[in-house]
């Protein structure tokens, strides 16, 4: 009999799966992510950016902080990236990487926000070139993309594919 405020999994592949993910060196967990994909008439907002010497366009996008929940971290990293102040509507997926070139694996939330108001003299994050609107015609002619994710995000988001931001309960904090 388990301890009180214990949980007890009854299907041997979900303990398996558990005590796997509790064994799973540090470097094998993934990194969270959010991303925004954020559309105004015809075009989105990305952000071009030097990653490894090389300009990449990207959606604003980041990593989650400790004590913050999915959606904070999304309307942040916009705002630091591009310097727009945006409210998500919905999230568009949840994605998967598990082997990156820099082989961390990443686990990215993708949110579609609308626009509200633009801090043009606001710095940008380093590394951040500038924000661009782009259609996704444009995106497609051209631009090296940060990673496959980016057209993935887009193509989901046109696609019509949403879930309620409720989906993502954050507990505590």
């Amino acid at each position: 009999m388990p301890r009180p405020g214990t949980i007890r999994y009854h299907r041997p592949v979900e303990t398996a799966l558990i005590a796997s993910a509790l064994r799973a060196p540090a470097a094998a967990l993934p990194r969270i992510t959010v991303a925004t994909v954020v559309p105004d008439g015809d075009r989105f907002l990305f952000v071009e950016e030097r990653v490894r010497g090389r300009l990449v366009v990207n959606q604003p996008a980041g990593h989650l902080e400790p004590g913050e929940s999915l959606i904070d971290a999304a309307v942040r990293e916009t705002l630091e990236e591009t310097g727009w102040r945006v409210e998500p509507s919905h999230l568009v997926a949840v994605y998967h990487w598990p082997d990156p070139p820099d082989r961390k694996p990443v686990l990215r939330f993708t949110f579609a926000a609308r626009p509200l108001a633009h801090e043009p003299d606001r710095p940008l994050d380093a590394g951040i070139v500038r924000a661009l609107w782009l259609r996704p015609d444009e995106l497609a002619a051209g631009h090296a993309l940060r990673s496959p994710l980016v057209r993935r995000s887009l193509d989901d988001h046109l696609a019509g594919q949403r879930a309620p931001l409720s989906l993502l309960a954050c507990v505590g904090g």
